[in-house]
């Protein structure tokens, strides 16, 4: 899908202004890690964005609402988009709202809950978020493409690891009493 030239992507931040800027000699190598870490991910993050909006003219927020949906195709309630998306319902509401109005999400009654309503995508919104989704993991194959196959192994089985133990610490720190 060629890029409207209208909404270019903005250029990358130059690597001297991401989160990694932050470590000095005398921090400590779990610090340096997160910080890398986490300047990978918004770095990444920051490409989706910019190619979401480019290409697509829309939101990262919207993308993912979308995605929630498309994996439950008897809908959503709006508690459950706001849990997944690990954002307040005031968000949920505006994007849904938003989407509604364009026609890619319809809200119907709950059959168990009457009093309750569920967020479906529309049949446009199917088709709309099957073309961002294969886009979207064009993108994604690209900016891993460049690294070796092993290395790229080597990394999902570390970070899947680190994973683990960051999940078993706060499950300790929920069972031990204050």
């Amino acid at each position: 899908m060629a890029m409207n030239p209208s909404r270019r992507p903005k250029p990358v931040e130059p690597a001297s202004s991401d989160s990694e800027t932050r470590v000095r000699n005398d921090h400590h190598d779990s610090l340096r890690l997160w910080l890398r870490l986490l300047s990978c991910s918004t770095l990444i993050e920051s490409h989706i964005r910019q190619r979401l909006q480019g290409e697509f003219a829309t939101t990262l927020p919207r993308f993912d609402l979308m995605a929630q949906l498309e994996r439950c195709p008897e809908g959503l309630k709006m508690g459950e988009l706001s849990k997944r998306l690990m954002v307040t319902g005031g968000n949920v509401t505006g994007i849904t709202d938003l989407l509604e109005k364009e026609g890619l999400v319809s809200r119907v009654i709950d059959s168990e809950d009457r009093r309750a309503f569920r967020v479906r995508l529309t049949p446009a919104g199917q088709r709309l978020f099957k073309k961002m989704a294969a886009e979207h993991e064009r993108w994604i194959i690209d900016l891993f493409d460049g690294l070796p196959v092993k290395g790229a192994q080597q990394l999902a089985g570390l970070l899947n690891d680190l994973k683990s133990h960051v999940r078993r610490q706060m499950q300790q720190r929920l069972e031990t009493p204050l």
